[in-house]
Protein backbone atom coordinates (compact mmCIF):
# COMPACT_ATOMS: atom_id res chain seq x y z
CA UNK A 1 0.00 0.00 0.00
CA UNK A 2 1.83 2.92 -1.66
CA UNK A 3 2.21 6.05 1.26
CA UNK A 4 0.30 9.03 0.70
CA UNK A 5 1.32 12.57 0.05
CA UNK A 6 1.55 14.18 3.44
CA UNK A 7 0.41 11.39 5.34
CA UNK A 8 0.03 11.78 9.00
CA UNK A 9 1.63 10.12 11.88
CA UNK A 10 -1.12 8.20 12.23
CA UNK A 11 -2.11 7.04 8.91
CA UNK A 12 1.45 6.20 8.69
CA UNK A 13 1.21 4.03 11.48
CA UNK A 14 -2.22 2.41 10.19
CA UNK A 15 -0.77 1.75 6.95
CA UNK A 16 2.28 0.23 8.50
CA UNK A 17 0.13 -2.00 10.41
CA UNK A 18 -1.61 -3.25 7.49
CA UNK A 19 1.94 -3.59 5.40
CA UNK A 20 2.60 -6.22 8.21
CA UNK A 21 -0.91 -8.14 8.14
CA UNK A 22 -1.13 -8.40 4.61
CA UNK A 23 2.30 -10.21 5.11
CA UNK A 24 1.11 -12.34 8.00
CA UNK A 25 -2.54 -12.84 6.35
CA UNK A 26 -0.43 -14.40 3.20
CA UNK A 27 2.33 -16.55 4.68
CA UNK A 28 -0.21 -17.84 7.14
CA UNK A 29 -3.83 -17.64 6.26
CA UNK A 30 -6.55 -15.88 8.46
CA UNK A 31 -6.82 -18.71 11.23
CA UNK A 32 -3.36 -19.30 11.54
CA UNK A 33 -2.35 -15.49 11.97
CA UNK A 34 -2.31 -13.97 15.16
CA UNK A 35 -2.15 -10.58 16.65
CA UNK A 36 1.08 -11.31 18.18
CA UNK A 37 2.57 -12.00 14.80
CA UNK A 38 1.06 -9.43 13.13
CA UNK A 39 2.39 -6.63 15.29
CA UNK A 40 5.86 -8.93 15.26
CA UNK A 41 6.25 -8.45 11.54
CA UNK A 42 4.47 -4.99 11.83
CA UNK A 43 7.42 -3.65 13.80
CA UNK A 44 4.75 -2.33 16.11
CA UNK A 45 3.98 -3.15 19.99
CA UNK A 46 0.81 -5.21 20.48
CA UNK A 47 -0.52 -2.51 22.79
CA UNK A 48 -0.32 -0.41 19.56
CA UNK A 49 -1.81 -2.53 17.36
CA UNK A 50 -5.37 -2.61 19.31
CA UNK A 51 -5.44 0.96 19.66
CA UNK A 52 -6.08 1.06 15.64
CA UNK A 53 -7.64 -2.30 15.59
CA UNK A 54 -9.72 -4.12 17.97
CA UNK A 55 -9.44 -7.78 16.29
CA UNK A 56 -8.03 -9.39 13.82
CA UNK A 57 -11.13 -9.67 12.11
CA UNK A 58 -11.55 -5.94 12.08
CA UNK A 59 -7.81 -5.88 10.85
CA UNK A 60 -8.73 -8.46 7.71
CA UNK A 61 -11.57 -6.53 6.78
CA UNK A 62 -10.02 -3.23 7.13
CA UNK A 63 -7.04 -4.81 4.96
CA UNK A 64 -9.37 -6.24 1.79
CA UNK A 65 -11.73 -4.03 1.66
CA UNK A 66 -9.51 -0.82 1.59
CA UNK A 67 -7.15 -2.49 -1.03
CA UNK A 68 -9.92 -4.01 -2.89
CA UNK A 69 -11.88 -1.04 -2.90
CA UNK A 70 -8.53 1.14 -4.16
CA UNK A 71 -8.05 -1.14 -6.84
CA UNK A 72 -11.12 -0.53 -7.95
CA UNK A 73 -10.88 2.60 -8.60
CA UNK A 74 -8.08 2.07 -10.17
CA UNK A 75 -9.07 -0.25 -12.51
CA UNK A 76 -12.28 0.92 -13.43
CA UNK A 77 -11.61 4.15 -13.99
CA UNK A 78 -12.93 4.62 -17.71
CA UNK A 79 -13.66 7.55 -19.74
CA UNK A 80 -16.94 7.61 -21.06
CA UNK A 81 -16.25 10.64 -23.76
CA UNK A 82 -13.79 8.52 -25.55
CA UNK A 83 -15.42 7.17 -28.82
CA UNK A 84 -13.02 3.98 -28.77
CA UNK A 85 -15.33 1.84 -26.68
CA UNK A 86 -13.18 -1.26 -27.68
CA UNK A 87 -10.13 0.46 -27.11
CA UNK A 88 -11.15 1.48 -23.56
CA UNK A 89 -13.22 -2.29 -22.90
CA UNK A 90 -9.16 -3.85 -24.58
CA UNK A 91 -7.35 -2.08 -21.82
CA UNK A 92 -9.55 -2.48 -18.70
CA UNK A 93 -9.74 -6.40 -19.77
CA UNK A 94 -5.61 -6.25 -20.19
CA UNK A 95 -5.29 -4.30 -16.54
CA UNK A 96 -7.90 -6.45 -15.08
CA UNK A 97 -6.44 -10.31 -15.91
CA UNK A 98 -3.23 -8.85 -15.21
CA UNK A 99 -3.93 -7.81 -11.86
CA UNK A 100 -6.21 -11.23 -11.06
CA UNK A 101 -3.62 -13.91 -12.38
CA UNK A 102 -0.93 -12.37 -9.68
CA UNK A 103 -0.20 -15.06 -7.62
CA UNK A 104 -0.81 -12.59 -4.28
CA UNK A 105 -4.48 -11.48 -5.87
CA UNK A 106 -5.22 -15.64 -5.99
CA UNK A 107 -3.92 -16.04 -2.57
CA UNK A 108 -6.45 -13.86 -1.42
CA UNK A 109 -9.14 -14.72 -2.83
CA UNK A 110 -8.96 -17.85 -1.22
CA UNK A 111 -7.74 -16.50 2.34
CA UNK A 112 -10.54 -14.87 2.20
CA UNK A 113 -13.21 -17.66 1.22
CA UNK A 114 -11.64 -19.60 3.79
CA UNK A 115 -12.30 -16.86 6.12
CA UNK A 116 -16.25 -16.02 4.98
CA UNK A 117 -16.84 -19.59 5.94
CA UNK A 118 -16.59 -18.67 9.40
CA UNK A 119 -17.19 -15.25 9.32
CA UNK A 120 -19.83 -14.16 6.57
CA UNK A 121 -19.43 -10.75 6.78
CA UNK A 122 -16.01 -10.64 6.13
CA UNK A 123 -16.76 -12.38 2.32
CA UNK A 124 -19.41 -9.98 1.90
CA UNK A 125 -17.04 -6.78 2.78
CA UNK A 126 -14.80 -8.42 0.23
CA UNK A 127 -17.25 -8.47 -2.17
CA UNK A 128 -19.15 -5.09 -1.86
CA UNK A 129 -15.58 -3.38 -1.85
CA UNK A 130 -13.80 -5.37 -4.79
CA UNK A 131 -16.27 -7.21 -7.23
CA UNK A 132 -19.60 -5.08 -6.43
CA UNK A 133 -17.64 -1.74 -7.35
CA UNK A 134 -15.70 -2.42 -10.52
CA UNK A 135 -19.28 -4.34 -11.56
CA UNK A 136 -20.92 -0.50 -10.55
CA UNK A 137 -18.63 1.29 -12.31
CA UNK A 138 -18.41 -0.87 -15.40
CA UNK A 139 -22.33 -0.58 -15.36
CA UNK A 140 -22.50 2.96 -15.35
CA UNK A 141 -19.96 3.46 -18.25
CA UNK A 142 -22.12 1.01 -20.22
CA UNK A 143 -24.98 3.36 -19.65
CA UNK A 144 -23.38 6.01 -20.79
CA UNK A 145 -22.16 4.34 -23.91
CA UNK A 146 -25.67 3.36 -24.62
CA UNK A 147 -26.97 6.75 -24.26
CA UNK A 148 -24.16 8.19 -26.70
CA UNK A 149 -25.50 5.02 -29.36
CA UNK A 150 -21.92 2.96 -29.13
CA UNK A 151 -23.75 -0.01 -27.29
CA UNK A 152 -26.86 -1.83 -27.44
CA UNK A 153 -28.12 -4.13 -24.12
CA UNK A 154 -31.20 -3.54 -21.81
CA UNK A 155 -29.01 -4.82 -18.64
CA UNK A 156 -26.29 -3.01 -18.24
CA UNK A 157 -25.27 -4.58 -15.22
CA UNK A 158 -25.72 -8.06 -16.44
CA UNK A 159 -23.54 -7.18 -19.52
CA UNK A 160 -20.52 -5.58 -16.95
CA UNK A 161 -20.80 -9.31 -15.52
CA UNK A 162 -20.40 -10.98 -18.69
CA UNK A 163 -17.81 -9.05 -19.84
CA UNK A 164 -15.47 -9.50 -16.65
CA UNK A 165 -16.51 -13.38 -16.96
CA UNK A 166 -15.66 -13.72 -20.33
CA UNK A 167 -11.87 -11.76 -19.70
CA UNK A 168 -11.19 -14.45 -17.05
CA UNK A 169 -12.64 -17.37 -18.99
CA UNK A 170 -11.15 -20.92 -18.03
CA UNK A 171 -8.83 -18.52 -16.11
CA UNK A 172 -9.42 -17.93 -13.22
CA UNK A 173 -10.79 -21.36 -12.15
CA UNK A 174 -7.77 -22.86 -12.88
CA UNK A 175 -5.79 -20.60 -10.88
CA UNK A 176 -7.94 -20.63 -7.77
CA UNK A 177 -6.80 -24.67 -7.78
CA UNK A 178 -3.59 -24.32 -8.47
CA UNK A 179 -3.77 -26.05 -12.03
CA UNK A 180 -0.95 -24.85 -13.61
CA UNK A 181 1.39 -21.79 -13.96
CA UNK A 182 0.32 -17.69 -13.70
CA UNK A 183 -0.72 -16.51 -17.47
CA UNK A 184 1.62 -15.32 -19.93
CA UNK A 185 1.52 -12.00 -21.38
CA UNK A 186 0.34 -13.89 -24.49
CA UNK A 187 -2.30 -16.12 -23.04
CA UNK A 188 -3.90 -12.76 -21.61
CA UNK A 189 -3.85 -10.86 -25.07
CA UNK A 190 -5.88 -13.58 -26.34
CA UNK A 191 -8.64 -14.37 -23.62
CA UNK A 192 -9.17 -10.25 -24.01
CA UNK A 193 -9.68 -10.51 -27.75
CA UNK A 194 -11.62 -13.43 -27.44
CA UNK A 195 -13.37 -11.52 -24.55
CA UNK A 196 -13.87 -8.41 -27.17
CA UNK A 197 -15.25 -10.33 -30.02
CA UNK A 198 -17.49 -12.12 -27.89
CA UNK A 199 -19.43 -8.67 -26.26
CA UNK A 200 -19.51 -6.62 -28.93
CA UNK A 201 -21.28 -9.29 -30.96
CA UNK A 202 -23.87 -9.43 -28.32
CA UNK A 203 -24.03 -5.82 -27.47
CA UNK A 204 -22.09 -3.71 -30.23
CA UNK A 205 -24.70 -1.28 -32.06
CA UNK A 206 -26.89 -2.29 -33.87
CA UNK A 207 -27.14 0.51 -36.72
CA UNK A 208 -23.25 0.37 -37.71
CA UNK A 209 -20.21 -2.53 -37.06
CA UNK A 210 -18.31 -1.84 -34.17
CA UNK A 211 -15.24 -3.09 -35.60
CA UNK A 212 -14.26 -2.29 -39.41
CA UNK A 213 -11.84 -4.77 -39.33
CA UNK A 214 -14.30 -7.74 -37.94
CA UNK A 215 -15.08 -10.43 -40.07
CA UNK A 216 -17.89 -10.26 -42.50
CA UNK A 217 -19.12 -13.13 -40.68
CA UNK A 218 -19.14 -10.81 -37.10
CA UNK A 219 -20.32 -7.68 -38.86
CA UNK A 220 -23.10 -9.77 -40.27
CA UNK A 221 -24.18 -10.26 -36.79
Amino acid sequence: MAPAVDESPENAKRRQILDGARKVFLAQGFDGASMGEIAKVAGVSKGTLYVYFDSKESLFTALTTEEKRSLAEVLFKLDPGDPDVRGVLRALGLSYLRRMGKPEHISSIRMVMGAAEKFPHLGQAFYEAGPCQGLARLSAYFDSQVAAGRLSMEDSGVAAQHFLDLCVSGMLRRLLFSVGEPPTEAEIQRNVENALRVFFAAYGPQDRPSDPSASPRLRAL
